[in-house]
């Protein structure tokens, strides 16, 4: 059975299911008003791999990650542009999923909207009043901390301490600094939906719980994201949850930050790395081996340096795809030591790092097997290294030196793209990255033709 770090308890223990052969999580998603950036992409991809090693292990997984659709950002981009909320939250999620394609995470198994659960976010506001655990103000309608006596778990700290640390406003008119706000009142201009409180929009504590508990019931076996979720946003979502006399989730999981030069990446620090940019710069698939280099829960440092040690690296498993392309088929056992230590590492707190170093250091013993000849022997390590590359969503290209793997083939079309606009700059940089992978470029009649250098 699979060992996590539980965020409520701060220790590894296993993670109970529900209901045997299937483990259901919710992981929250992004608010749409931007591009995504680093950050999201880890996140995304810490429990892509999570999924996926479940899925290899034969457990059926139900996972939900919602679409924030309403919020504060979304409204202040749309005034700014001078379009409507809807606009700017349909474009930059078509930007998310996009971005998300391109790293290669599997679509979720739903993707919830905020706006689609508003009914629901307004019986669950009601029903927290009628329970004495929420009160109304002048703006809106706020959530009482101290109606749940453990309030402060998922931030190891207790109710006290959370409110001597907290930041109080002079005009605050909230019993208590901790407390948050489930409903506000709509100004003028913004986006708003009948309740009985006047026209508003749900706070954003407020949707994760109707939403995993609508899609995945009571009790639902993990809840994760970024570490900087646990607190306030997961633990206020666990508040609503227990004041209104719900089992919520089993496990609490959470990643750690993506760092550049030692701090934490944020939109609102402005170091932030857009994700595409990255993308566009590197191999997308370096991302990932970067994430998988990484124990998610320690920081992880992203740089051009760093990106390009993994393009390496992806190298060197392409080059090896090839080479055991003969020897490998459907007909081949993967070694069943190697799949083994796999299935350890991953069931101890999910140590990629531990599986990263098993691929590589397979792929020198499997290499050091072909040199002598020993091609039978060879042969099942190699299936079992491709097998867990496959496991963990690392897609390794087994194309002959003469093909064009997809992502090169993207930047080609591309730069053709940029050349028809007269984008020359554009269409420049995409030829310095295409020659950076070490391709050649050619200008033809028919576009640009790259072939390895």
């Amino acid at each position: 059975m699979i060992r996590l770090f539980d965020t409520a308890t701060g220790e590894v223990r296993p993670l109970r299911q529900r209901r045997e052969g299937e483990v259901s999580m919710y992981v929250c998603g992004p608010t749409v008003y931007g591009p995504p950036h680093l950050g999201h992409g880890r996140f995304a991809l810490v429990f892509d791999v999570l999924r996926r090693y479940l899925m290899w292990c034969g457990t059926e997984v139900v996972y939900v990650s919602n679409i924030t659709d309403v919020d504060d950002k979304i409204i202040d981009r749309a005034a700014r542009e001078g379009t409507s909320p809807e606009e700017v939250a349909r474009h930059w999620e078509d930007v998310w999923w996009g971005a998300m394609d391109r790293i290669g995470v599997l679509r979720p198994t739903a993707d919830p909207h905020a706006t689609a659960y508003i009914d629901d976010m307004v019986t669950l506001v009601g029903d927290l009043i009628e329970r004495g655990a929420a009160y109304v103000l002048a703006d809106g309608i706020y959530f009482d901390t101290s109606s749940v006596a453990d309030y402060g778990l998922l931030a190891r700290q207790d109710l006290e301490s959370l409110q001597a640390g907290a930041r109080v406003d002079v005009d605050d008119t909230k019993r208590s600094p901790t407390d948050f706000a489930l409903w506000k009142l709509a100004k003028v201009g913004e986006p708003a939906w009948d309740s009985p409180w006047g026209p508003g929009r749900p706070g954003w504590h407020t949707e994760c719980v109707v939403m995993s508990l609508d899609l995945l019931g009571p009790g639902f076996d993990l809840h994760g994201g970024g570490q900087d979720l646990a607190f306030p946003h997961h633990e206020n979502e666990r508040a609503q949850a227990v004041a209104g006399g719900e089992t919520f989730a089993g496990h609490w999981m959470h990643n750690g930050f993506v760092e550049v030069a030692g701090e934490k990446m944020a939109k609102s620090l402005g170091n932030f790395t857009d994700l595409a940019d990255l993308c566009d710069r590197h191999d997308p698939r370096a991302f990932r081996l970067l994430v998988l280099r990484s124990h998610y829960r320690s920081p992880v440092e992203v740089s051009d340096t760093s990106a390009a040690d993994a393009s390496r690296a992806l190298e060197r498993l392409d080059a090896f795809a090839r080479r055991v392309g003969e020897i490998t088929g459907a007909a081949t056992v993967p070694d069943p030591a190697t799949l083994d230590s796999f299935r350890a590492l991953m069931d101890d707190d999910l140590d990629t790092p531990g599986v990263m170093d098993l691929v590589f250091t397979s792929v020198r013993r499997v290499n050091a097997m072909l040199d002598d000849g020993d091609r039978d022997a060879a042969a099942p390590l190699a299936a079992a290294v491709l097998e867990v590359c496959g496991a963990m969503g690392l897609d390794v290209h087994a194309a002959a030196d003469g093909d064009v793997p997809a992502v090169m083939a993207d930047l080609a079309r591309r730069r053709d793209e940029a050349r028809a606009a007269r984008d020359f700059a554009l269409a420049d940089s995409l030829r310095d990255q295409i020659q950076a992978q070490g391709w050649v470029v050619e200008d033809t009649a028919t576009g640009t033709a790259i072939r390895r250098s």
